[in-house]
């Protein structure tokens, strides 16, 4: 049986990736946070979860651990874990943009760093770090200075390990979806046309093609997921 980790799974995307990969026979081992609530565990006989706090490198080093000592491999990586915050140049410092780098970039780094690792040791695996726009190019990032200063190191961190990792069947991917259609983002702009978003669905049913045997030969190094926004 194939094992897939997904970091954030208490989150619309964490938990949409969590229950395809379950539907098509992966075990799934999520991370949560202390204060995630126990009602958001899927109830599956190959589903668990792990507490983690993935901003702190021995932590998510433990988590990581313990899986390939309870499942030899890592087939797959989704991290999902990072958050979003406003802020013009003038209305941000260091400590904002420090606030974000943790949130946005290490804690994908803490992870995805010993999982690449064993994935080289094995000779195979894909990785899917979650960009986002602003990340891709700044000139989507007006007013989010922070957050998009954070998620563009995703895309230079995705470029690093897949240069490590060429002749090797281990590939690092940056999903980079649109306005996905959550009930919160419904809720925070009741004017926009939520059919024009991208369901996180449709992000998870991407991610698990590119796992799929006959997407071996893909190399992309950016996926972006935007339906029509």
């Amino acid at each position: 049986m194939k094992t897939v980790i997904i970091t954030g799974v208490s989150g619309n995307l964490g938990r949409a990736v969590s229950k395809k990969f379950l539907a098509e026979g992966y075990r799934v081992i999520g991370t949560l946070l202390p204060k995630d609530p126990a009602g958001l565990f899927i109830p599956h006989e190959y589903f668990e979860t792990a507490t983690a706090n993935l901003a702190e490198e021995e932590s998510a080093r433990q988590f990581v651990s313990a899986v390939i000592s309870r499942n030899g491999t890592i087939d797959a990586a989704v991290l999902t874990v990072g958050g979003f915050a406003m802020g013009a140049v003038a209305e941000t410092g260091t400590a904002d943009i420090n606030q974000q780098l943790q949130l946005n970039f290490e804690t994908a780094y803490n992870v995805a760093r010993p999982v690449f690792v064993q994935m080289m040791k094995q000779g195979s695996g894909r990785i899917f770090l979650i960009g986002s726009k602003p990340g891709l190019d700044m000139r989507n990032g007006k007013g989010m200075v922070a957050y998009s200063l954070a998620k563009s190191l995703i895309f230079r961190l995705a470029e690093l390990m897949n240069e490590e990792a060429k002749g090797m069947n281990v590939v690092t991917s940056v999903v980079v979806p649109s306005t996905i259609d959550t009930p919160q983002n419904r809720k925070s702009m009741p004017e926009a046309d939520p059919s024009k978003w991208v369901s996180a669905d449709t992000i998870a049913n991407v991610i698990y093609f590119y796992c799929r045997d006959e997407a071996a030969a893909l190399r992309e190094p950016v996926i972006k997921v935007y339906n029509n926004s």
